[in-house]
């Protein structure tokens, strides 16, 4: 009997280490707003996480529509966020979004567009700031340029150590910083070094192999991650991921949901220890 209750003990130990955590997302959506997808099997490719950023929104009105979806197709309450303004060039531009579970997520403050005071971004990153249970952390979003040349991306992620920097600095209370977003570079490009060299010991966390991209004949490039500070992200648990909506109907998948896999982490929601 004493074995079987330390059994228990021990189960329900182990089960509180991990019950009190937030799944925080990044996705590129594929021109949303403006494309046809099928938003029953949208909504249930990201019904599993709790905040949810959005790149190459299309349209003011996309966020809205989406979180109306969600709360129709998954049976949670959501709330959303869109940045102030489209960014771009040359007659394109994109909002950044965000959608998450009202029960569990709280918008605190919008940061609004990073100033990008030498002009070096197409679209410039947006941030907001977020709080899950007891974690409160800034969530910077990027969509790089794809560019004619490889060189035009490389130039981009090369900046992002000055966009981690503003974020950082911005607030002094707030020293998590969370960069997601499509980079249209693997994380083990050399462009990001400048970031990996930082003092707050930033780091992606997706494996940089992991393919994120959808194809039309399979799953393609490893173009989407999140970085965090391992100095001051202590939340972040290790679990990182994608989830693989394509059941291998490559084609079909990207028609209907994007031509980008979701990416997110796992962070400890108990703790903040800013």
């Amino acid at each position: 009997m004493k074995k079987l209750k330390g059994v228990i003990l021990f189960f329900l130990f182990t089960l509180s280490l991990y019950a009190n955590t937030g799944k925080v997302a990044s996705f590129n959506t594929l021109h949303l707003g403006t494309s046809k997808k099928d938003y029953k099997l949208f909504c249930e490719t990201i019904r599993d996480f709790d905040l949810v950023g959005l790149e190459e929104v299309m349209k003011k009105e996309a966020v809205e529509n989406l979180v109306k979806e969600l709360n129709k197709n998954t049976g949670s309450i959501w709330e959303g966020h869109i940045s102030q303004h489209a960014v771009g060039e040359n007659g394109y531009n994109e909002f950044y979004g965000y959608v998450w579970k009202k029960d569990k997520v709280k918008l605190i403050k919008q940061e609004g567009f990073y100033p990008d005071p030498d002009n070096k971004f197409v679209r410039e990153p947006y941030g907001a700031t977020f709080k899950i249970g007891n974690f409160d952390f800034t969530f910077v979003l990027q969509h790089a340029v794809y560019g004619k040349k490889v060189l035009e991306r490389k130039l981009e992620a090369a900046e992002l150590v000055k966009v981690y920097d503003y974020f950082q600095d911005k607030d002094t209370k707030e020293n998590d910083i969370l960069i997601g977003g499509d980079f249209n570079l693997s994380a083990s490009d050399k462009a990001f070094d400048s970031l990996y060299n930082h003092r707050d010991n930033i780091t992606c966390t997706l494996d940089p192999k992991t393919k994120t991209t959808v194809g039309t004949k399979g799953l393609s490039s490893a173009y989407d991650n999140i970085f965090i500070s391992k100095k001051y992200t202590t939340e972040y648990t290790g679990k990182s991921g994608i989830v693989d909506f394509t059941n291998k109907k490559y084609g079909e998948a990207r028609k209907k949901i994007s031509d980008h896999l979701p990416i997110y982490i796992e962070v400890n929601t108990d703790k903040d220890d800013d």
